[in-house]
């Protein structure tokens, strides 16, 4: 965990969204560690967790009063982008909307690696679209954008043990959580360092999806496999969900971004912003 700074302003007041999740929830973590109070915006405040310091406030992403009244007073706000739905783009939006109105001074957004109106992963788009705003906006900004989660890939993994999809042999630097986490509140406390500044998360390789699943293969004891699909086959395989077209589009160009390379790069960003090296994904899922 990345240490603050001794010379934070005790005056210095903090915004946390995504508290109720993973990422969010382990950087409000370690800002009640490290002694910060800080406000959590939750759409359901009830649900958020209980810390030192930490005051849970209501504010869904689309509810602009109510985010407005939140982050009102608001010195730096970590931005965990909203739950995938068909409409993100537009509650991200709103959401920088009403921070500009509320005078916050500093957002701290989570993107995707490679984000870019063109990209493959279709998500990488909604990103790139929430950054523009946030650009427009007049907020000082800081964009951590993350390659896939390590923690999420033994999720990848079917009953029968194997990961299927498109990806042919690319590859992925998939990145710890905690390194996230560590990142984003080393931003967050060292904020005017970080203005205008957009960050690369990586772990430290770039893995074939036959080399994830020999990870989980031996993180496990459970034989793990890769299986490459066809596009139309992964499109078949997933067709049982009921999903909508969106999700669908989302779940199969995940892989085929790692195929087209767009997530295949190592970068030294959780090293500059810890000051310690990325996470294997052994170390992840071991």
């Amino acid at each position: 965990m990345s240490s603050l700074p001794p010379d934070l302003s005790s005056d210095t007041t903090f915004a946390v969204t995504g508290s109720t999740g993973r990422l969010g929830g382990r950087v409000a973590r370690r800002l009640s560690a490290g002694g910060i109070a800080q406000t959590l915006v939750a759409r359901d405040p009830d649900r958020a967790p209980r810390l030192p310091g930490a005051t849970a406030v209501p504010g869904a992403y689309g509810d602009r009063d109510d985010i407005r009244r939140a982050l009102t007073g608001v010195d730096r706000v970590l931005m965990v982008s909203a739950a995938e739905t068909v409409d993100r783009v537009e509650q991200h939006r709103a959401f920088v909307d009403a921070a500009a109105e509320a005078g916050v001074g500093h957002l701290v957004y989570i993107s995707f690696y490679g984000a870019a109106p063109d990209a493959t992963f279709t998500l990488a788009r909604d990103h790139w679209h929430t950054e523009q705003h946030i650009r427009a906006s007049g907020v000082p900004f800081t964009f951590l954008r993350d390659n896939l989660y390590a923690d999420f890939t033994p999720g990848l993994v079917g009953e029968d043990g194997v990961i299927r999809g498109p990806a042919g042999q690319g590859r992925a630097a998939v990145v710890a959580q905690d390194d996230i986490a560590d990142a984003a509140t080393a931003v967050l406390t060292r904020a005017p360092e970080h203005a205008g500044a957009t960050y690369d998360l990586t772990g430290p390789q770039a893995l074939t999806f036959e080399e994830i699943a020999a990870a989980l293969t031996t993180a496990t004891g459970r034989t793990v496999t890769y299986r490459p699909e066809s596009v139309d086959e992964a499109y078949r395989s997933r067709a049982s969900y009921g999903a909508p077209d969106w999700q669908l589009d989302a779940w199969v160009s995940t892989y085929t971004a790692v195929a087209a390379g767009e997530l295949d790069g190592v970068s030294d960003g959780v090293t500059r912003l810890t000051g310690r090296p990325a996470t294997p994904l052994a170390d992840v899922v071991g």
